[in-house]
Formats: structure tokens, C-alpha cells, sequence
């Protein structure tokens, strides 16, 4: 019989911890990741929600911003490790030098066009000589100049209306403009508060806002397992989500503050796919064309090799056929 005191829970968990070989949380890597609470982060929000961050030895630390343009700069102000980011914060950094690291895109959606149903539109060719509400420095200022040279038209041909996308609802309905330029969920609510008098116009592929993974190369190159985990941690988000979409929906809605059946309606038009693809490529240097030609850019900017941007390496590790960019 053994004398003296009994064992605590801690101590009889300290001898378990040493003949499995040490405590899990001892093994966990850690980071801090500045994430855009927004559906386009949904492989991210999944990815904590479900533990898949922990069963590849991550201790993730999340913290929620309103914009990928605050995420991004945190990351390079060194007040987190991983920004969840559009291609517009991603662009305007690498014209800056920023030694960042582009990882991986993990969504994209087609921005889109609602117009007032009295405005006499039905095509995009129609947009000439009308009020087109858009969000300067964003991607929809990007979809509205690309819509535009679609057409043939230029910004002289139409009225521009720079407004956030919480304001164009209200412009929009009192006849201040005749048509709006974003991205979900303002489309559908402009079309559900509005019914018969807002009409969506067909503008599918004319310009994809994505959702990206972003690092800085100097904490990539001190922390690459750790980010290699971090992938395979969304590739198992992906396909889970895939496989339970009713429950991704309302996994994502609840982390968002979206209704759920809100979400529902739209979440066809989130494409959800880890990968680094010529689609991005297109995606990011469209953007920085954009900055060249309407002076949004540092002082001295010229066109960044992107190929140089983007690091494939941790993506190549964990699956190298999700890296199919040309020159990969």
C-alpha cells in the first residue's frame, strides 16, 4: 500500500502527459490570425469552429476586423501573423514593397450591378449616361472601370457616385442613382427590400472579388510548418463544407451575424476552393492595372511581379495540385 498524500488531477495528468510523450498543448504551435468576419472568410471561420485547427497542432488565436485592409495591415504592423484579405489591400501593399507573402486564395464571388428598375437599363450596354453608385479603393471600383471598358464606355460617359455599399440601397431607392456596383449581401438586399423596382443585370465574369491567406515573408520563412499545418487545416475546412453545406451555411451565418436563410440564398455564389490558380493571377494584376492608370498607388509604383508575391511553397507541400498558376 502506498503512503503519504493523495494524488492530485494535476499530478496524476503530469505522469499521463509523460508516458504519452508530453501534453498536447505543449506540442501546439501558435498564431494570431486578423480575420475579414465575413462570409468570404468562411473556410477559416469552419476551419475554428470544427477543431481543424487543433487536430493539425495549431493554437490559433482569431481576431474579427471589418475590412481585409485592416487584417492586412495589422499582420505587416506586426500585431498579428495571418490576414484573411481581398486582392485590393494585397495590390496596394506589394506597390508599397511590403514583404508580404501571398499563400493561397480561399473564395471568390462575382461583384454585381442592381439597377432601378424605372431607369430604362436592361443591359450593361445601357450604363452610358447614368448614375453609377461604386466604393472607391475597393474591388467594386475595380468591376465598375472593368464593366465599363466592357462596353466601350469610359468614367467621362457615365456619373460616378462613390458611396459605401450600406449607402447605396438608400441612393438607389430614392432615385439618386440609377444603378449600384458591389458585392453580397448588399446585392440581395437591395433586391429584396425593393423587389419589382431593383433588377440585377447580367455582368457574371466581368470581375471576381477574392478572399486570400497573406503573410509577411519574414514571419513565413521562421514559421513554415506552421503555416503548411494552416493550409491543410482549410483543404479539410474545403471539403468538409463541401460535404455538409446545410451545416456550413449555418456555422458561417452565426460567426458572420447574417440571418441564416439570408446566407442560404447567397451561398452559391461563393465559390470556396484552397488554391493558387491563373484565375488569381488575372485577379491581382487586373487590380494593380487599375492602380497604375487612376494614380491609386505609392508615389514611383510600377506593375509588381506577382509571381514573386505569391509563395507556393507551403501550398505545393500540402497538395501540389491546387497550385496550377502558369509558371508555378
Amino acid at each position: 500500500m502506498l503512503r503519504g498524500k493523495p494524488a492530485t488531477v494535476a499530478a496524476i495528468g503530469a505522469v499521463i502527459a509523460s508516458i504519452s510523450g508530453g501534453s498536447a498543448s505543449a506540442e501546439l504551435m501558435k498564431a494570431h490570425l486578423a480575420q475579414n468576419l465575413y462570409p468570404g472568410s468562411g473556410i477559416v471561420i469552419v476551419a475554428e469552429a470544427k477543431g481543424m485547427f487543433d487536430q493539425h497542432g495549431l493554437d490559433i488565436t482569431v481576431s474579427n476586423f471589418t475590412n481585409g485592409l485592416q487584417c492586412l495591415n495589422t499582420v505587416i504592423g506586426g500585431g498579428a501573423d495571418i490576414a484573411t484579405t481581398a486582392e485590393s489591400p494585397t495590390t496596394a501593399a506589394a506597390m508599397a514593397q511590403q514583404p508580404i507573402a501571398f499563400l493561397a486564395r480561399m473564395e471568390y464571388s462575382d461583384l454585381k450591378t442592381v439597377v432601378s428598375s424605372t431607369s430604362g437599363i436592361t443591359t450593361k450596354a445601357d450604363l452610358k449616361g447614368k448614375k453609377i453608385a461604386f466604393t472607391a479603393g475597393t474591388g467594386s471600383e475595380v468591376y465598375t472601370a472593368t464593366l465599363l471598358k466592357e462596353v466601350g464606355l469610359t468614367p467621362n460617359d457615365v456619373t460616378l457616385v462613390n458611396l459605401r455599399p450600406q449607402e447605396m440601397l438608400p441612393a438607389l431607392s430614392a432615385g439618386s442613382i440609377d444603378a449600384m456596383d458591389t458585392w453580397e449581401p448588399y446585392i440581395a438586399n437591395a433586391k429584396k427590400a425593393l423587389g419589382d423596382k431593383a433588377v440585377e443585370i447580367d455582368t457574371k465574369g466581368v470581375y471576381s472579388e477574392t478572399f486570400n491567406i497573406v503573410v509577411t515573408r519574414p514571419y513565413l520563412e521562421q514559421h513554415t510548418e506552421l503555416m503548411e499545418r494552416f493550409l491543410a487545416a482549410m483543404i479539410d475546412a474545403e471539403k468538409w463544407m463541401k460535404a455538409n453545406p446545410d451545416e456550413a451555411i449555418t456555422v458561417v451565418s452565426q460567426a458572420v451575424g447574417m440571418k441564416r436563410d439570408d446566407l442560404a440564398a447567397l451561398w452559391g455564389g461563393y465559390v470556396y476552393h484552397v488554391v493558387l490558380d491563373d484565375k488569381q493571377v488575372s485577379i491581382l494584376k487586373a487590380h494593380a492595372v487599375w492602380r497604375l492608370e487612376s494614380g491609386n498607388h505609392p508615389p514611383g509604383a510600377t506593375m509588381p511581379d506577382f509571381l514573386k508575391v505569391i509563395d507556393d511553397g507551403p501550398l505545393k507541400k500540402v497538395d501540389p495540385s491546387r497550385v496550377t498558376y502558369s509558371g508555378s
